[in-house]
């Protein structure tokens, strides 16, 4: 696995700090590592075997500072999920330790992340209702087929699934969800009904008629907890500035500042009775303990009708995560290997199936928290397991006066950085069918779901791809004047010759564009009528289909009814591997494959003064 360059050049000096119990577990792990099979599919032993006690102090600091904030995010996303707060919990324990065990990469924090919790809820809230112990059993059953889904994709070694969502339908879906999850939200930051529903325009004039109805304790509490989460830094500072806290602490401060508005309003609500009299809505009891062992229902109707969402959430999960992983990793000059990390969250996710979870995956902010903070390793990952542990054995009965308005709070200000324009804006000004593609998922998802909305946007991503390629650039070109270089006549001044057309394709052939081709070709044929030969040219044909040979033999025969010849020129090795196995050259015959378009003019019109051709496009450019 990957170790990363910053493990070059440890030195013995720092292994010898090593208390003498790491010693010991580094010593059984570099028995362990001597077995091949382990060494390749447990990182861990890698990391672990080699720990230095340098790392310790950013590993410490960053467990604890994550394990802050994964408290009350785990069970406000477990809200957003429509699972008890305790099944957040539950999916911040085992899940993270097993992605410590077969992830690859350092820094990335796995745990409930906002966009899995939403599409969780869209899968399971048609199917049962929220909170009860039906939907709870559909969460495991969610977990677990992701969880085997993207270790499937792991053993199989297709990490590159995920190439078919394209940024622009990516960042579509993640802005629209934020606008979903948001408004999700309504009913328990202002304490009243909002109807739940697909559209999302109807969700909103809900709110708005439910507004005379509003619970006005919980109102102030989801307000005062929002701004104190989103003014967070400001309110440190003022502190700071006054002297009420130093330079470090204000740092952890803002990091905590989550766990600090749960721990205030709860103490605010419990002392004065706002759970009673004022109406508020409370956690209430959060069971105490380590997470239970469960089994998900699998039989064939559950499967059936959660397997496609199971499948979209592993991929659209998988993608976040190996996104933030690679970026961070890029950082330390580290690297990560994509097919492990589809293991390591899988094997995550089969966890908190077993545990009582739900599909969890890695999440930026938490991520970008715990690699600011110093973490080194996923030791850090390992401290903030056994701080949730010591939390839930202990001290969840501390959380019964906890408002659900802090709890949609924080999922608020949490997602709030996730709806971005500026991707849609940038598509359109470069290309307006990925434009069309951020669009195109945006009001899918608003409008008819989350699940449907993303199947829309990889659809619409793989039409816009068809429509782009279709008709791929082709450009008729000549020798640029006293060079053996060959450019677009519309671009460039060169030199021409009436009997030949030299046509270069931009693009691979296959079934989509083949006739466009054709069509181009033979239209040029038809205007040029002094042209004998037709030159081909295909330094960017990566591959041609069944489709498109069938179309270059038949347009091969046409040419040569009309009296003229066909040639291939600056064909790449493999795609002229695959054409000496097809009957395209003999077909073409008396037609030849030259080497560069210079040869085939020598070879094809040696005797024939070129014309100049003044470019009709002043630009830069092939």
């Amino acid at each position: 696995m990957p170790d990363g360059t910053d493990d070059a050049g440890r030195g013995a000096s720092g292994d010898q700090a090593l208390p003498a119990w790491l010693k010991g577990v580094q010593a059984v792990l570099g028995r362990l590592q001597a077995i091949p099979a382990l060494k390749r599919n447990l990182p861990i032993l890698t990391w672990l075997g080699n720990y230095r006690r340098a790392d310790f102090a950013g590993d410490l600091t960053a467990g604890i500072i994550v394990a802050i904030m994964l408290v009350p995010q785990s069970m406000a996303y477990a809200m957003l999920a429509g699972m008890p707060p305790q099944s957040g919990l539950y999916a911040a324990i085992v899940p993270l330790i097993l992605y410590a065990m077969f992830g690859t990469s350092r820094a990335l924090a796995v745990g409930p992340v906002a966009i899995v919790c939403l599409m969780v809820a869209s899968a399971l809230t048609p199917l049962a209702q929220p909170g009860s112990a039906q939907y709870v059993a559909l969460g495991l059953t969610l977990a677990f087929l992701s969880g085997v889904f993207l270790v499937a994709l792991g053993a199989l070694r297709l990490g590159a699934v995920t190439n078919f969502l394209s940024h622009p339908v990516l960042a579509g879906f993640t802005s629209a969800a934020a606008v979903v999850i948001g408004v999700s939200q309504l009913k328990d930051l202002i304490g009243t009904q909002v109807p739940n529903s697909t559209f999302l325009p109807s969700v909103i004039w809900g709110a708005i008629a439910a507004l005379p109805k509003m619970n006005i304790a919980t109102a102030v509490i989801g307000a005062l907890s929002v701004a104190a989460l989103v003014w967070r830094t400001e309110l440190v500072g003022l502190a700071k500035s006054r002297g009420y806290v130093g330079g470090s602490l204000a740092g952890h401060l803002t990091k905590g500042m989550p766990l600090i508005v749960v721990a205030v309003m709860t103490l605010l609500t419990w002392l004065l009775g706002l759970g009673g009299w004022a109406g508020v809505k409370v956690v209430g009891t959060i069971p105490q303990g380590l997470p239970p062992l469960t089994w998900p229902p699998l039989d064939t109707s559950t499967v059936a009708a959660l397997i496609v969402p199971a499948m979209l959430i592993s991929l659209i999960g998988f993608l976040e995560s190996v996104s933030v992983a690679k970026s961070l990793a890029s950082r330390r000059r580290q690297s990560i290997e994509a097919n492990a990390e589809l293991k390591g969250l899988g094997a995550a996710n089969i966890g908190a199936a077993l545990t009582g979870g739900f599909p969890v995956t890695g999440g930026f902010s938490r991520s970008m928290v715990n690699f600011s903070a110093g973490a080194n390793t996923q030791l850090a990952t390992l401290i903030t397991v056994g701080i949730i542990v010591a939390f839930v054995v202990a001290l969840t009965p501390l959380l019964y006066h906890l408002p659900r308005a802090v709890l949609a709070a924080i999922v608020v200000t949490a997602v709030a950085n996730l709806f971005d324009l500026k991707p849609l804006r940038h598509a359109w000004a470069y290309d307006k069918i990925d434009g069309l593609g951020y669009l195109a998922t945006f009001v899918a998802v608003l409008t008819l779901g989350v699940d449907i909305g993303i199947v829309v946007g990889v659809a619409s991503s793989l039409l816009l791809h068809l429509m782009r390629t279709s008709k791929p650039h082709i450009a008729i070109v000549g020798r640029v004047k006293g060079t053996e270089h060959f450019r677009n006549v519309l671009r460039h001044p060169v030199e021409t010759h009436d009997t030949l057309l030299l046509m270069r394709i931009d693009e691979s052939l296959y079934f989509a564009n083949a006739a466009y081709l054709e069509e181009q070709v033979l239209k040029h044929v038809a205007e040029n009528a002094a042209v004998k030969h037709f030159v081909l040219i295909c330094p960017a044909v990566n591959a041609i289909d069944a489709s498109a040979l069938e179309t270059l033999e038949t347009l091969a025969e046409r040419l040569k009814a009309m009296g003229l010849t066909m040639h291939l020129a600056e064909v790449k090795g493999p795609v002229m591997d695959r054409l000496d196995r097809t009957d395209l050259l003999s077909k073409m015959a008396p037609g030849r494959v030259f080497l560069t378009v210079h040869e085939a003019v020598l070879a094809l019109a040696p005797d024939e003064v070129p014309r100049s051709r003044t470019p009709t496009i002043i630009r830069a450019g092939r």
